[in-house]
Order: structure tokens, then sequence, then C-alpha cells
């Protein structure tokens, strides 16, 4: 005698070759209602009891689409959905949750970009169907390339800004990190994706994000801070009673260090004229795993030369608050410095720029931006530029090994670059002749 199994709601079964297959089917009185669940999920629950139908009947693929006929039905009845105490696994809101606990997210992703991810995320989960079904409700396998393509369009073409026609950056951004997603989820379960047939060349097909054609968009110029808005605004700062993004907007154009890095406490006391490397600054790019020692001084002709005096006399006014020069204060005496927020910085220095007079544009990334600038205008080679901003490339494979002997060669063509432009600046334009003079 066999057993038989409790089946959830709206699961038929049927024999084929042997097995039994669940399918779950919405009755005609609800297709009749406008519900349309049956053909925006796959309902061919497969031949395995447990991922179908769950351990007791009480679970599975099926109890997913239940939860979301449930939902549609409080919406047609005029009731808010029923608060979700757990997510249930194959929904994009459970991939999405996924993917933030991966190793991915956690070793790739840095604490300055994951908020803006989260957003996207929450943009595509809370994107509405026609259905009226959340997108972060439905199933994996429900989201085709079809649908990928339709939610890119609509993403696109649903601004929020007055006077937008589009969003580009926006739907952009969507594709690119929903395709990271899908692939990293689907290396860890890919029991739960679109299975199928394909070939070596074309897109795979758990993966409807590749292959989605997006509309090419004019990339903005990216902002770059001047030598002399820089130290206008350190010193007004500084003035203002406000160390920290003084020499944070310092460390960021000299130095080229992102501000993540800066705030985040890369830049230490120790690494600053430290006891091993008294005439150089290290500075650590987390992003790429490089860290870079910037020459400080060199004896020129038998002369002491310091390559960013004005630099260092900034930093001089900086109180030691722990182990990394940019600390942001305790609230009194017993509590101890912490690192800086970097959109609590971010505030700090739209204060400042609009309180002396500076550019909108002015912001941490734009002196960073601004100090890469002027390397190119140094004329400085590639390998040199790369031996001080920290880059990586192929070409360069091993260039540690003579990242000190390249940063002085290059430190020196920058500062004389430097002296240059000051010497334009101080020396007076010639008198042109007049007329009558040239008669003469």
């Amino acid at each position: 005698m066999s057993l038989i199994r409790p089946v959830p709601r709206f699961v038929l079964t049927k024999a084929v070759n042997g097995k039994t297959r669940y399918y779950w089917t919405l009755p005609t009185v609800y297709r009749k209602l406008g519900c349309t669940l049956h053909r925006e999920h796959e309902t061919a629950l497969g031949d395995d009891y447990t991922v179908a139908c769950g351990a007791d009947g009480k679970g599975g693929r099926a109890a997913t689409l239940n939860g979301l006929f449930d939902d549609w039905d409080r919406m047609r009845l005029g009731e808010p959905p029923k608060p979700k105490v757990e997510l249930r696994a194959g929904t994009v809101d459970w991939l999405f949750k996924t993917y933030k606990s991966s190793n991915d997210w956690q070793k790739r992703v840095s604490a300055r970009t994951a908020p803006d991810y989260e957003i996207t995320m929450d943009l595509v989960a809370n994107t509405i169907g026609k259905s009226g079904i959340r997108v972060g409700d439905r199933m994996i396998t429900s989201i085709t390339p079809v649908v990928a393509d339709k939610l890119y369009d609509r993403i696109l073409t649903t601004p929020v800004r007055k006077g937008k026609a589009e969003r580009p950056r926006t739907a952009q951004k969507v594709v690119v990190l929903c395709r990271r997603a899908w692939r990293v989820v689907h290396r860890l379960h890919p029991g739960l994706f679109i299975q199928g047939p394909q070939a070596a060349d074309e897109a795979p097909v758990w993966n409807p994000w590749e292959g989605v054609a997006m509309r090419r968009r004019q990339y903005a110029t990216k902002p770059a801070a001047t030598r002399e808005e820089v130290y206008a605004f350190a010193w007004g700062a500084i003035e203002a009673g406000q160390v920290q993004p003084a020499a944070a907007a310092v460390i960021c154009f000299e130095w080229l260090q992102r501000p993540e890095n800066v705030l985040a406490g890369y830049v230490t006391w120790t690494g600053y004229r430290g006891k091993d490397h008294p005439n150089q600054i290290r500075i650590e790019h987390h992003k790429t795993g490089k860290m870079v020692l910037h020459p400080l001084e060199a004896v020129i002709d038998e002369k002491r030369v310091l390559f960013y005096e004005e630099a260092e006399e900034v930093l001089s006014h900086l109180p030691k608050l722990g182990t990394g020069l940019i600390m942001k204060p305790g609230r009194t005496e017993k509590h101890v410095a912490q690192v800086w927020d970097i959109h609590t910085m971010a505030r700090h220095v739209r204060k400042l720029r609009e309180l002396l007079g500076l550019p909108s544009t002015f912001t941490l990334d734009a002196c960073r931006h601004g100090g890469m600038t002027e390397l190119e205008e140094a004329e400085l080679t590639d390998g040199q530029g790369r031996a001080l901003s920290g880059h990586t490339s192929k070409a360069y494979e091993g260039y540690a090994k003579r990242t000190e002997k390249r940063a002085l060669a290059a430190t020196q063509k920058r500062y004389a670059h430097v002296l240059a432009q000051q010497d334009a600046a101080e020396t007076p334009a010639p008198i042109e002749p007049t007329a009558k003079g040239a008669a003469l």
C-alpha cells in the first residue's frame, strides 16, 4: 500500500514516466477575476516532493505561489497584504538577501557603495507588475529575459525628478547589479534557477540580465578640484575650526587617496613619517590592495626639498585622536575617537564650501580627481602615474618592487610642474608696444 502524501492547496499530481509530478493549478474562477500568477510563474513544480510541497506538504515552491495568491486575493478584496515574517526560498527578495550574505558581497562591495546597491535592490524588489505583485515576491524562474527587458524599460521611463523623461543611469545600475546578483546566487543554489539546454555562445538561460540592450548614455565629466580650491578650502576649514575636513581634502588631492579610505582610517600616524620611513607617507589603496610610499622630501643639489610643504603644514594642525590621521572626536573625553561616516563628512564639506564660496562640485572625490588631473598635466609617464596613484595594470605587473624609485621620480616631476605653475602666475605679462613705439 503506497503512502499518500498531503499536497498544498491548488496542487495537482500527475504520473509521468513512472514518477509523480506536481503542478500548481490556479482555479478558473480566479483566472476570470484577473489573476495572472499562472502566466507569470513556473507552475510545474517537478517530481521532488520536498522541493515542490515541503517536507510536510505545507511548504516548497507551492507555498510560495500560494502566498503570492493570498496577497493578490487580499488586494482584490481591499485588504493589506499579510506581513512577511520570513522570505521564501526562490523569490527575488530571497535572492537579494542571499547575495548580501555571500562572500562576493563581503569582499567586493565596499562600505561606500553598499548603501547605493541596497537602494537599487529595493527599487527592483518594490516594483509592482501589472498583476499587482511585487517583483521581490515573484519567483526567480519567473524573471525571464523578456521580463528583464520590460523591467529595464519600466525603470528607464519612470523618472522621479521633475523635468526628466528618463533615468538611464539608474536603469543601467539595475541591470549591472541584478546580473551580478543572479550570477553569484546561481553558483550557490543552481537548482532554484531556470533550467534548460543552451549553446556555448549563448547567454545563460538562468541569468535573464545577460544581454539586456541598454540605452547608450552620455557620461558626465567627473568634476576636478584645482590646487587653489583645495587649499582655499583647507585653510578656510581650519579657520572655521574644522581641521578634519581640511586634512581629508589635502590627502585626497596630494596623495590620491580614495575618500572612503581616508575616512576609514587607512592613513595612520605610524604611516606618516614613521620610524621605518621618516621621509615618506604610506598610502594604502583598499580597492586595489596596493600600498604606495609617497616621498615627502629629498636632497637635490645638496639642498633639502620638501615636496608637500603646504600639505604638511595643514596636517600639523591635526590632533592625535587615534591611530588614523582623520578621526572623529568622541562626544566626551571618555568616548574613544571613531572613523568618519562618509555621508556625515560630506555634509561638513557641503556646508564649508558654501561658507567659503567654492563651487557646488567641490567634494572629496573631486579633490582626488583634481590630483589625478594634475598628474596628467605634469606629463608623467603611464608608469609614473600608476606608481603614485596605486592603479593596477597588466602592463605593470610586479611594479610594486620599483614603486619607491618610480614614486620619487614622479614626485619630483610633479613638484617641478607645480613650481612652474606658481612662477607663471607670479611673472607679470610683457607690455605690448604701442603703435607709436613700434614706428620708432
